[in-house]
């Protein structure tokens, strides 16, 4: 199975970088894994919400060339499904059998994803209605496709 992770912005912090490492190491042995790490734009504090919305409309045309034309895209999103690990594991399981064995994760930058890059996912997937740095959220989606690829095949992690 092939899994694609497309984010903005760079890991500037070491210890963000060695838990993608981690995960990335472990899931090499369930899939291909490869990480789109784009650039993000300049957010200051005073934005208006037009400019707010240029910067996630730039971001968005990024990661949208960033996904294969029949990519399977699920877009992490506040207001997107919440699923178990268990609901994650059985769409990643129905996407290896039956969608051709490849999906694309978005993770957007500060601002969110552009109307454009919602329209273009499959699913949305919620971690929660909690605002997450976007360094975070990589560590916990590549955790959570691990954790699925120990569910899917019977093996011991999950609790």
């Amino acid at each position: 199975m092939q899994i694609q992770v497309v984010c903005v912005g760079k890991l500037k912090e070491k210890y963000w970088s060695d838990g993608v490492a981690e995960y990335a190491k472990r899931l090499g042995a369930y899939a291909r894994l490869d990480i789109r790490e784009l650039p993000d734009e300049k957010t200051p504090d005073s934005m208006s919400p037009a400019e707010e919305e240029q910067v996630r409309v730039r971001e968005g045309e990024r990661i949208l060339a960033a996904l294969k034309p029949d990519a399977h895209v699920v877009a992490l999103a506040i207001d997107g499904e919440a699923w178990s690990s268990e609901q994650l594991a059985a769409h990643l399981e129905r996407q290896a059998v039956y969608g051709g064995g490849s999906v694309s994760f978005v993770i957007g930058g500060s601002l969110g994803l552009s109307p454009a890059v919602l329209s273009r996912a499959d699913k949305k997937l919620s971690f929660g209605r909690m605002t997450y740095p976007h360094q975070l959220m990589r560590v916990l989606l590549l955790e959570q496709v691990y954790r699925a690829f120990k569910i899917n095949r019977g093996e011991p992690y999950h609790k």
